[in-house]
């Protein structure tokens, strides 16, 4: 039996065509994505068509679409998925769902003259969800990114499913990323407590000690000229023709000695501030539009808990170690095979979805044999 469902207008459009007879009401959608009404039909992930006139007469239950009253003889019924509903089809064949995953193992693994001979499904549902957050620490591809622009303020809010970020960076003129690196120069204090004349913090009716508004290193941070750290030129003496002659005195100008090579850099640099829960960036950022790549845990939302087909057989394994691992009276030599089972598996999912292709690997490899002169 063939794993599409999906015709190519289903696919490609997101569309799905009925035929009305006069009698039929119910109509069943067979999307990959599921159909989403809301109390305002202009919120929902779909449309639904009547010989091309947009109709609002039905009720949505479990994909299947209800109408009050009968379409014609002969009419033809379009329900057609909205963007980005259609786009979150795209390239869904690549991965299986975490419930098909658990659905699988209680076929496959579970049962009489099986290893495993009796599991309830919360169980291995619970060792699917951690098998699942621990391959998207470093195995799957779960990597989010969002398109955003710094503010006046200098700091971005934490996206709700952030686990840890991968990279930032700003995006120039030409669509090309400038990375932003974290910085050791400065740091986001976690409290703000307010002082007496003696140093000692100062509490108030319930005992607590009481907070400052703004944070001073903070604010100091912001206002920092960027060029007393970097090194770098400002306009004026870029523009001046004075550092282009070659007098002996002007022979080292611009060799920058004793910069750090850490800080030397234009780009900028971001902390973490978890007191406010937002990401923090240097002053010359400001109105820059970035790009935050961050890992989320794979569980964040039922259309994030799904694993590439590569991954699948190393889930089965991670989930089938780790119940034999927590039982008792299961001997210790099956415990470790199924452990070199995982292990092997993981391995083997990690190098097929690091997607390593020779020829592109060619392609970068062709600079190392440039010479450059000095």
């Amino acid at each position: 039996m063939g794993l599409i469902t999906e015709t190519n207008a289903q696919y490609y459009s997101g569309q799905q065509v009925f035929n009305g007879d006069g009698v039929k009401t119910s109509f069943i959608c067979n999307f990959n994505t599921d159909l989403v009404a809301t109390t305002s039909s202009t919120n929902a992930n779909f449309i639904v068509t009547v010989n091309s006139a947009l109709v609002t007469n039905f009720t949505l239950s479990n994909n299947i679409i209800t109408f009050t009253a009968a379409p014609a003889n002969l009419s033809i019924v379009l329900v057609q998925l909205q963007v980005p509903s259609v786009w979150e089809n795209y390239g869904s064949y690549q991965y299986i769902s975490l419930d098909n995953i658990i659905n699988n193992f209680l076929v496959a693994y579970i049962g009489e003259d099986k290893l495993i001979a009796k599991c309830k499904r919360t169980d291995v549902m619970f060792h699917a969800k951690r098998g699942l957050q621990e391959f998207s620490y470093d195995t799957l591809k779960s990597v989010n990114s969002q398109e955003l622009t710094i503010p006046p303020s200098l700091s971005l809010a934490i996206p709700q499913d952030y686990v840890n970020y991968v990279q930032l960076s700003w995006v120039d003129a030409t669509g090309v990323k400038h990375i932003i690196y974290p910085t050791r120069l400065t740091s986001n204090p976690k409290e703000l407590p307010l002082q007496d004349s003696a140093g000692v913090p100062t509490q108030g009716n319930f005992g607590q000690n009481l907070q400052a508004a703004q944070s001073i290193t903070d604010t100091r941070w912001a206002n920092n000229n960027n060029l007393n750290i970097t090194g770098q030129l400002t306009n004026q003496e870029l523009n001046s023709a004075d550092i282009y002659d070659w007098q002996w005195w002007k022979m080292a100008f611009g060799q920058r000695y004793g910069l750090e090579p850490e800080v030397s850099q234009k780009n900028g640099w971001f902390t973490i501030n978890e007191r406010e829960g937002k990401f923090s960036f240097s002053s010359g950022l400001v109105g820059k539009l970035i790009i935050l790549e961050y890992i989320s845990d794979g569980l964040a939302s039922d259309a994030s808990t799904k694993v590439p087909k590569m991954a699948e057989d190393a889930l089965y394994a991670h989930i089938n170690h780790s119940i034999l691992s927590t039982r008792p009276n299961v001997p210790e030599y099956i415990v470790q095979r199924y452990k070199k089972e995982r292990s092997a598996k993981l391995r083997n999912a990690k190098i097929r979805l690091s997607n390593i292709k020779l020829e592109e690997f060619t392609q970068v490899m062709r600079g190392k044999s440039k010479w450059i002169k000095h």
